[in-house]
């Protein structure tokens, strides 16, 4: 008999209950096959990490969430989750952050990150937890209307937010340059072993939305990856399996990202109508 599909939300510290209700909103629109049933769970503990079929990382202070994960064990277990089983995986805020390779703004020492997204992001580029504001923004990637009117922007909101400043090389071992800073930190590599390392193909990082009328960070690459020079600040990306925000879409009633969240999961294991 075919199983659910777990899904996970770290819940070590964080905006992780609001997850759940745009969660649960989502799946009444992303129908399994086979009588599947879509099911939400709590992450604290290795074993309930291991149950997941995919994991959300929400926002908080990502200091703090590496600093418990790392304390329960369980940032050897997120790597593997994400970098070496390459399961569905994405990162609000914070989590964009965790889910980084490298970082700065921040202390050697101070902040263990999870990696699987070859960027490195800028922490609290748009200041203090007063200067937080709210945006509208025009995601392409989610799903048109049937009627075919185009979707009304996306309000983001920002809070002490990160964005992505650098699109670093798909190349094994690049990241070591963002580590020369003092202000920087890069995620540990992780590699799949034997038949699984022979599956996998590195994918690059896909720009999947960016803030208009702000200061412009991406300074690099912008011709190689193929960007219009008033790329505007990068706060959504996509690598393979994994997906990260600059902003809160659990702060929200909107619950669109969510649902093609889902569709990304079911994509992923496939989960296609008429599996057995």
């Amino acid at each position: 008999m075919p199983k659910d599909i777990i899904v996970g939300v770290l819940a070590l510290q964080g905006a992780f209950y609001e997850h759940f209700k745009l969660l649960n909103q989502a799946a009444a629109e992303v129908v399994l096959s086979n009588n599947r049933k879509w099911n939400f769970i709590e992450v604290r503990t290795t074993q309930e990490l291991e149950r997941c079929d995919a994991l959300i990382i929400p926002g908080g202070e990502s200091t703090a969430v590496s600093l418990v994960a790392a304390r329960s064990n369980l940032l050897e277990p997120l790597r593997d989750f994400v970098k070496v089983r390459r399961k569905p995986t994405w990162g609000t805020c914070a989590g964009l952050i965790l889910l980084a390779e490298a970082a700065n703004r921040t202390k050697q020492g101070g902040q263990d990150l999870i990696g699987g997204l070859d960027v490195r992001v800028n922490r609290n580029y748009f200041g203090r937890q007063t200067e937080s504001f709210e945006a509208p923004l025009v995601l392409p990637f989610l799903t048109p209307r049937e009627d075919g009117v185009k979707n009304e922007p996306f309000n983001g909101i920002f809070i002490r937010a990160p964005v992505v400043e650098k699109l670093l090389p798909v190349i094994q071992g690049e990241q070591l340059e963002e580590a020369a800073s003092d202000e920087n930190v890069i995620a540990p590599a992780k590699e799949a072993e034997g038949d699984r390392a022979k599956d996998q193909v590195l994918q690059p990082v896909e720009v999947m939305a960016t803030l208009p009328g702000r200061t412009r960070t991406l300074k690099e690459k912008v011709a190689a990856m193929g960007l219009k020079d008033d790329v505007g600040d990068i706060v959504a990306v996509k690598q393979g399996n994994v997906f990260g925000t600059s902003f809160h879409p659990e702060l929200t009633e909107d619950a669109r990202i969510h649902v093609w969240w889902l569709e990304q999961v079911k994509d992923m294991l496939g989960c296609e109508d008429g599996d057995e």
